[in-house]
């Protein structure tokens, strides 16, 4: 078995899961868990973060490689938003002709919006604010 499936599987099971599926995504080095728990469900944007600090500091000390933890496909759902989001304001800026910024991301989230972008020549991006006010905006070029 794949170490930071194993890793992982026994963190979670730790925190009180241990019938937690674990699965991992190598091209895109994220690791997907899926606990049916509604506790956690209902609350996985708050969670999300402190499991995949705590499995990230594990995997480092363990000499393992970090990856993206994606607790019951939430950032995959966010993700397909961010990327539907970013394809509006892109069309928005190309009609408009004018700079559009976006709501504050994290730095995940805003990494997505610039590699979205750099497929359109006519558009580029700027990351502005501090912590977390951090946006990205959009800019027409041509």
């Amino acid at each position: 078995m794949n170490p930071i499936i194993e890793k992982t599987k026994e963190i979670i099971a730790l925190l009180g899961y241990p019938e937690a599926e674990v699965a991992i995504d190598e091209e895109r080095r994220k690791v997907i868990i899926l606990i049916d728990d509604r506790f956690v469900s209902d609350n996985v944007e708050i969670i999300l973060p402190a499991i995949d600090h705590i499995i990230n500091i594990v995997l480092k000390k363990e000499g393992l490689i970090p990856h993206v933890i994606d607790l019951n496909y939430y950032r995959k759902e966010r993700e397909r938003l961010i990327v539907e989001l970013v394809k509006a304001a892109a069309r928005k800026a190309m009609i408009t002709k004018q700079e559009v910024e976006l709501p504050a991301m994290n730095g995940y989230e805003r990494r997505l919006v610039h590699m979205e972008i750099t497929a359109n020549p006519e558009l580029k991006t700027e990351s502005t604010g501090m912590g977390k006010e951090r946006r990205v905006v959009i800019k027409f070029v041509s």
